[in-house]
């Protein structure tokens, strides 16, 4: 689709600014009710999820054009749907896919940042939009026995993600994942080479270059042969789950994350919790394994001209609501000792952590500014540590309590139940 196919959405904004906030039903205090960072940073109602359908509408009908202060408007937004399910909670349009594909009309004229120019860059020569040290898979392989997928007859293959493989801070979640594997008997396969999911090149607005990681990825998986597909990165996630199938590339095997992974090997008793870790946690929702986890699957039909909002078959809209929600929760549930204290947004009304769209390699202060917005949240609940599953979201996170100096942790949760099994 385009951007031209959304201006039955567009339209259909009554600027009614529900898309700036939680619901009225959630809000739990006056410093916590808006759910848009961007709208909430830069105060001007066109940075906010309706005011950019208004200007994107404006955009296609010729009334605007290009400007250092358009880009600004487009650039500055994480992506992480919390307007639009704040919208679809009393409305039946999309705001996130106009927004997303708002982004990639820009590039597609030649208005690019940048700093998104020189990622995708690195995307086309290296396969990667991560520069760092590579961890060494292959050493990896060999001391914990791991099978090698690109030699096919794989039934569980493990995505490491590239957050994780190219920073040193985030290996140890790996050697997590692997460890909780080899204690619960199970033997996954693992490419000493891994393809880059390609999600973030397609919310920075690159489409083409995400449907050729999608196309690269699903050759790879054919290859292993795998049946099931596990990954801890929450971006990965929403790419193998929701993005490849938007695109036309659904993968042919069964997409779970880490978190659901866990919480099934708990349940069953193959893992057991045996330690205990006195500790009160808060735990934060990513936006791509929440909200923008929520499978997707498609409709084919059309709308009936005369009628405000009428599908024909009835279509039914993602609000958010059927996201990774209880598995990682269920997880932290299971460990003795462990208090989870709740922020005040959560789940599907979750404050986004700042990091995602694009928006760190953009404009890193203002990544940071969000972030900064939710630890101010998790410090409010008495946690002494924030806990997530995005290698995305914990190491924004770390940079953010990096500069301000606040003595709060942040651990991912394999990370965490790895310490007690």
């Amino acid at each position: 689709m385009a951007l031209a196919d959304y201006i039955r959405d567009m339209e259909t904004c009554c600027r009614c600014s529900l898309c700036k906030f939680i619901p009225m039903e959630m809000v739990k205090g006056y410093k916590y009710v808006s759910i848009c960072p961007s709208i909430e940073r830069y105060q001007f109602h066109a940075y906010s999820g309706g005011g950019r359908l208004n200007v994107a509408l404006s955009l296609i009908q010729g009334r605007t054009q290009y400007s250092e202060r358009l880009l600004h408007i487009i650039y500055n937004c994480q992506l992480c749907g919390g307007c639009d399910v704040s919208c679809k909670y009393a409305m039946d349009m999309e705001v996130l896919e106009p927004l997303l594909h708002f982004r990639i009309r820009a590039v597609e004229d030649g208005y690019v940042h940048p700093a998104l120019q020189e990622a995708i860059e690195d995307l086309r020569k290296t396969g990667r939009m991560v520069r760092g040290k590579r961890a060494d898979v292959g050493r990896w392989i060999e001391q914990f026995d791991l099978k090698d997928a690109s030699k096919g007859s794989v039934e569980i293959l493990y995505h490491f993600g590239c957050r994780t493989l190219y920073d040193e801070r985030m290996w140890k979640v790996a050697l997590a994942a692997i460890n909780l594997f080899k204690k619960a008997g199970i033997n996954v396969g693992v490419f000493r080479e891994e393809v880059c999911c390609g999600g973030r090149a397609c919310k920075m607005g690159f489409r083409e270059e995400s449907l050729a990681q999608a196309r690269r990825f699903l050759e790879g998986l054919r290859i292993s042969r795998a049946k099931i597909l596990v990954t801890a990165c929450a971006e990965c996630y929403h790419a193998f789950s929701v993005l490849y199938v938007k695109l036309g590339v659904p993968l042919e095997a069964r997409i779970v994350h880490l978190t659901e992974f866990l919480a099934g090997l708990l349940e069953s008793k193959e893992l057991r919790a045996k330690g205990t870790i006195n500790k009160a946690v808060t735990y934060h929702d990513p936006c791509h394994l929440g909200r923008l986890g929520e499978p997707f699957g498609g409709w084919t039909g059309r709308e009936i001209e005369g009628h405000i909002r009428l599908f024909d078959p009835p279509r039914v809209f993602r609000r958010g609501t059927y996201g990774v929600y209880d598995p990682p929760r269920k997880v932290l549930g299971m460990i003795p000792g462990l208090r989870l204290l709740e922020m005040p947004r959560r789940k599907e009304y979750a404050w986004c952590c700042g990091a995602g769209g694009g928006v760190k390699e953009s404009n890193p202060d203002f990544a940071l500014w969000t972030a900064n917005r939710r630890i101010e949240e998790a410090i409010s609940t008495g946690a002494e540590a924030i806990v997530t599953s995005c290698p995305g979201c914990e190491l924004n996170f770390r940079d953010a309590l990096s500069r301000s100096g606040i003595g709060l942790e942040v651990y991912d949760v394999a990370e965490i139940l790895n310490d007690v099994v």
